[in-house]
């Protein structure tokens, strides 16, 4: 695709992306997202000179987001892409690179809006419940194994190996701290053992733009943090460990596929609703509301830059409780 699109204008989207970083903090994953959708938007209008730049219209515009329709995309892509080349539009224009902006009249596609899936307070206690009890038989999931749809062998309660039961105690203090903390799982990765203060009960996390917030965890979280510290992080460590918080098998930081994997096996082997680690998140955030929370409190301890963004649970919270209504209320 970038061979399609002239030297020029590959510089020109590399300080594009550049000011992005540096001015809005954006994410690695932002930015790669951001290069792929606007080198494509450019490519697909055969733009390979600044004059050609320079001459592009809202209609050209509107014909690439027409062929974007017929490739499939989620219109969560769609509208991403949208965003990003009238971002980049808007900063040509800034920048005195094009004497208008093309891209100012172009609506983003809407998403329809969905409620994210989340567990009940009995499921997540089960699950909760469920993860401490296989730290202290020390059965772990086989999760490092490339089979993310396994759990333990049933009725396997017997310590295998230390490292079996190093691995039990980790996915525990895991499970703990994201729904103890709502973070999310590339937030969990990044911990290091400095960035866990006992006294206080917080955690330092870097979310969104590396953006640092610090959040508080309960009492359930932080025996079972220690515990991996004290028992589990020591039989797994290596040179390769660092300040790492959570390790893999092999003594590295460990990998969010990893992650997802324990999450998902757990769920399995407490016999709740499939979830991933975004829906204990989305978990954590509800239980929080429900339990009388303030949602600027719950938008500070998710890193949520828009307190509209938090505000999806409170509509999850209030189907849960018209769903409470219709059972119990006579007249429902």
């Amino acid at each position: 695709m970038e061979h399609l699109v002239g030297g020029q204008i590959t510089a020109i989207i590399d300080e594009f992306l550049h000011d992005l970083r540096v001015n809005r903090a954006a994410s690695d994953n932002t930015l790669k997202a951001y290069r792929i959708d606007v080198l494509d938007c450019l490519a697909t209008m055969h733009i390979d000179s600044i004059e050609a730049f320079d001459m592009v219209s809202v209609d050209d515009l509107r014909a690439w987001m027409s062929i974007d329709n017929t490739r499939g995309y989620a219109r969560s892509s769609m509208a991403r892409r949208t965003v990003a080349v009238r971002g980049f539009f808007r900063w040509a224009q800034d920048k005195g690179l094009i004497d208008t902006d093309p891209a100012g009249m172009l609506m983003t596609p809407k998403i329809p809006s969905v409620l994210p899936a989340v567990l009940t307070e009995t499921q997540a206690k089960a699950l909760m419940d469920d993860a401490d009890a296989h730290a202290e038989q020390g059965s772990a999931a086989a999760t490092e194994q490339g089979h993310p749809g396994q759990g333990r062998p049933q009725g396997q309660t017997a310590v295998s190996s230390s490292a079996d039961r190093a691995l039990a105690i980790r996915d525990a203090a895991m499970m703990e701290l994201l729904y103890a903390t709502g973070i999310r799982v590339g937030e969990l990765v990044g911990i290091n053992i400095v960035d866990i203060d006992f006294a206080q009960r917080t955690v330092r996390v870097t979310g969104k733009g590396d953006k640092q917030r610090v959040v508080p965890f309960g009492a359930p979280a932080a025996r079972a943090v220690d515990q991996w510290l004290r028992v589990g992080r020591p039989v797994l460590v290596t040179e390769q460990s660092g300040e790492a918080l959570f390790l893999g098998r092999r003594g590295g930081r460990i990998d969010q596929r990893i992650v997802r994997r324990v999450v998902h096996g757990q769920a399995r082997d407490a016999g709740v609703p499939d979830i991933s680690p975004h829906a204990l998140r989305h978990s954590a955030a509800t239980h929080m509301l429900d339990g009388g929370a303030d949602l600027r409190e719950v938008q500070e301890m998710l890193g949520h830059a828009s307190l509209r963004t938090t505000q999806r649970y409170t509509h999850v919270s209030m189907e849960q409780l018209k769903q409470r209504y219709r059972q119990a209320f006579p007249r429902a």
